[in-house]
């Protein structure tokens, strides 16, 4: 290339017009990492359609014509005094052993799933944050103490506390969110306990010290916002577990109690009927899974979005495994290039 050349264009990048570098703040690029997850997306759409489901419950069982937890002893159950299969005298997806319409059931205890889902993570984040933090931040005696009362909330049997509850107040639904809120909270604490512990020595918390910041402001203002992608994966994970801990508090009997539907409840009913009524088994069951399914999913997509090393590591790794297997030789040589001399008396150099 001539000096000619270089010079024009030279002159050339001078006179093009400047662009704007616009800058994205996390959680925009976390968002733009999220979109591009196809899985992660589909299992959002999957969400948002079973609370769609869940809020239109009413709707849909005005639309059939059977209230959740009425029973239709003529039409619903037949001559055997078994419920019917999918279909028969407009029940869509068959009734129960009662007679009671299973798709409006089922709609109905998706209601009660994500309510205990949603209301016991919020208040397990809230207090597992809460802990966390001051037991990070503070240390010494008072890490020792907080620390010691999350090894023993974690490591108390949750079934003897449901048990021993719901024997002296009775089940409920407000007993199965305390024993769930009681248990989800410990696990966030101690991961925040850990993070807070380690940005607490940052260079930017000292500074905010010596300008006279108290621990309060330090710990909401500088600390916090430092721990919202853990918090928030913790958060998206935790929904999946508190359905399945409400389903199988109801299906041991120590949750929600019929008439009320809840998945738990009608897969204990359907213990019982399952060999001459799979759909009462099937259904609820399918229900449950592909809510659980679809929560990890998205919890796993907002933990790769939040940390894209997490998916490069796992993508490098398969990278290796795959060229490995593809990059091996039979006679055992080293599939490195082979060494040459330079010149006599020179140094080795790789061809």
């Amino acid at each position: 290339m001539s000096i000619t050349e270089l010079e024009f264009q030279a002159v050339t990048v001078e006179t093009a017009p400047e662009e704007a570098i616009q800058g994205q703040s996390q959680w925009q690029l976390t968002w733009r990492r999220l979109r591009h997850d196809r899985m992660a997306v589909a299992s959002i759409v999957v969400i948002g359609l079973i609370a769609a489901l869940a809020i239109a419950a009413p709707a849909f069982a005005s639309l059939v014509g059977h209230p959740p937890s009425q029973a239709y002893p003529n039409i619903g159950v037949n001559v055997n005094g078994t419920p019917v299969s999918p279909g028969t005298h407009g029940f869509w997806l068959g009734t129960d052993e009662l007679g009671r319409d299973l798709f409006v059931r089922i709609l109905y205890g998706a209601r009660i799933s994500l309510f205990v889902g949603l209301s016991t993570t919020l208040i397990g984040t809230v207090l597992g944050v809460s802990v966390g933090l001051i037991s990070g931040y503070y240390g010494g005696i008072v890490d020792a103490a907080l620390a010691r009362i999350i090894d023993a909330v974690l490591a108390f049997p949750y079934i003897v506390l449901a048990l021993s509850l719901a024997v002296v107040f009775g089940p409920s639904l407000w007993i199965v969110i305390g024993v769930i809120a009681f248990f989800s909270w410990a696990a966030i604490s101690r991961v925040v306990r850990g993070q807070a512990l380690s940005i607490r020595e940052k260079e930017y918390i000292e500074a905010a010290r010596s300008l006279g910041a108290g621990p309060w402001r330090i710990m909401f203002i500088d600390v916090l916002p430092n721990l919202m992608a853990p918090i928030l994966v913790l958060a998206t994970l935790s929904i999946p577990t508190a359905i399945v801990f409400e389903a199988t508090l109801s299906y041991l009997g120590l949750g929600i109690q019929a008439p009320t539907a809840s998945w738990g409840n009608i897969l204990g009913g359907a213990q019982s009927y399952y060999t001459v009524a799979w759909w009462y088994l099937v259904f609820p069951a399918l229900a449950l899974v592909i809510t659980t399914i679809a929560f990890n999913l998205v919890g796993d997509g907002v933990r790769d979005a939040m940390d894209p090393r997490t998916e490069r590591v796992f993508a490098a790794g398969r990278k290796r495994r795959k060229t490995g297997s593809q990059g091996d030789q039979a006679d055992g040589e080293a599939a490195l290039p082979p060494l040459t001399v330079a010149d006599e008396g020179g140094p080795l150099s790789w061809q």
